[in-house]
């Protein structure tokens, strides 16, 4: 049955199928051919696979990244980072940086961070000189800490595949998500001043006081849904009910900038999105169903530890088959089919399944921005208005910068535990 199954996926991704259909097609051809069972299990495994408690929370937050777009608040959140940081050679690029940090706090979509935050941004990098292929990359670059910090879709999606505390997930998130932002930014400001570009990032800006009082409830987003999961006040699921009553409430109430007639073009806007996340889930509960029944899992585990007997020689050929495996699978795919093999295979290691969580999670962020299927490239490319192969030169240096600071990730667990043993005491 595995090798029908991996025939058939590498035909269907040579074909060009979707993810989605490619893993369900390949499932089916499993069961036809593999093992003597009704085809009737394609349905219920798929419906299981969607029968989580947690997976509510990923339309919801999607939803609240669209409201918080249409409504002003990414508005507002750009020109504080701009009254913060502007004032500096380069400074409008790590206004880049540090808006994606704050809209990330309430989007978890990386995707959804590059079209409302790089709509602004990459118009106003262009016209101070930048260039579109680098605010391209920039935006790129800085839109990935969109599953880095919580809440994120990814780490939702790993908890629940592999039982991992989503809410752990979501304070560990924290530290590798500052240190790539503090990285990015670093980045930025040293091709600024060597290019010598952003000498007059500081036009334009608002004064602080006034950027802050504008930005007030923009803020108060991030704070009630972060502040209420950590509080214990509500799970990171009913937080994602929360995120959606604070956008509609700021947008519609506080900004006035989301009328009533917005609301249908953005539910059918999310309802996209959550269709093609959600049928990737479904295939994925599908496949993973019959990979472990197959006892993959285990024998990949046994030939694992015979290959690799340190924890860290695993860790780096973990690193290794995600960085390749995030260039052309998507991420949420790839997470649901690969974190319930190699978890377990982790813990026998002695890793923290939370810090593995993140080593995982980061891989594939980094393939959100590496050639042939970097989801963030296309979209900060169709901001920009250009071709994929010119955002490439630009992009290397952030590709790096991101690498190095993974492998900070990988083998200083520290960075990623800190705040879970801050927060919970464990």
């Amino acid at each position: 049955m595995n090798a029908v199954i991996a025939v058939s996926l590498l035909i269907f991704f040579f074909m060009g199928v979707p993810i989605a259909i490619a893993i369900g097609l390949a499932s089916i051809a499993g069961i036809h051919f593999g093992i003597n069972l009704p085809l009737l299990l394609v349905a219920q495994r798929m419906f299981v696979g969607l029968d989580s408690f947690p997976l509510m929370a990923i339309p919801l937050f999607i939803l609240a990244g669209n409201l918080m777009s249409a409504g002003g608040i990414s508005r507002r959140l750009v020109e504080l980072a701009k009254a913060l940081v502007g004032g500096i050679q380069g400074g409008l690029a790590c206004s880049c940086v540090l808006t994606c940090m704050m809209f990330a706090s309430v989007s978890g979509s990386s995707v959804a961070t590059t079209f409302a935050i790089g709509s602004i941004l990459i118009p106003a990098m262009v016209k101070h000189g930048y260039g579109k292929p680098l605010a391209a990359s920039i935006q790129a670059s800085s839109a990935e800490l969109g599953v880095l910090i919580p809440p994120s879709i990814p780490l939702i999606l790993y908890g629940v595949s592999t039982e991992t505390s989503v809410g752990q997930l979501f304070i560990a998130g924290f530290g590798p998500g500052l240190l790539v932002a503090a990285a990015l930014m670093v980045t930025v400001l040293v091709i600024c001043r060597l290019r010598g570009i952003g000498t007059h990032d500081g036009d334009d800006r608002q004064a602080l006081w006034p950027a802050f009082v504008s930005a007030v409830p923009a803020l108060l987003v991030p704070f009630v849904i972060i502040g209420g999961i950590y509080a214990g006040v509500f799970t990171p699921t009913e937080a994602s009910v929360a995120a959606v009553a604070c956008a509609l409430v700021v947008g519609m109430l506080c900004y006035r900038e989301l009328p009533l007639k917005a609301l249908p073009g953005i539910l059918r806007q999310t309802v996209i999105s959550t269709t093609t996340i959600m049928l990737i889930i479904s295939a994925a509960a599908l496949f993973s169903f019959l990979i472990a029944r197959s006892g993959l899992p285990g024998e990949v585990a046994n030939w694992i530890k015979t290959v690799f007997s340190e924890p860290w020689s695993f860790l780096l050929a973990v690193n290794v088959l995600l960085l390749i495996v995030g260039m052309f699978i998507e991420t949420s795919a790839a997470i649901l089919v690969l974190a319930p093999i190699l978890t377990p295979v982790a813990v026998s290691f002695g890793i923290n399944p939370v810090h593995f969580g993140l080593v995982v999670v980061v891989n594939l962020a980094l393939g959100m921005i590496t050639p042939p299927l970097g989801v963030n490239l296309f979209a900060a490319c169709a901001v920009a208005k250009i071709p994929l192969e010119k955002i490439i030169p630009q992009l290397i240096w952030f590709v790096l910068v991101v690498f190095c600071c993974l492998m900070l990730i990988t083998y200083i667990p520290a960075i990623t535990l800190w705040p879970v043993e801050i927060f919970m005491g464990s």
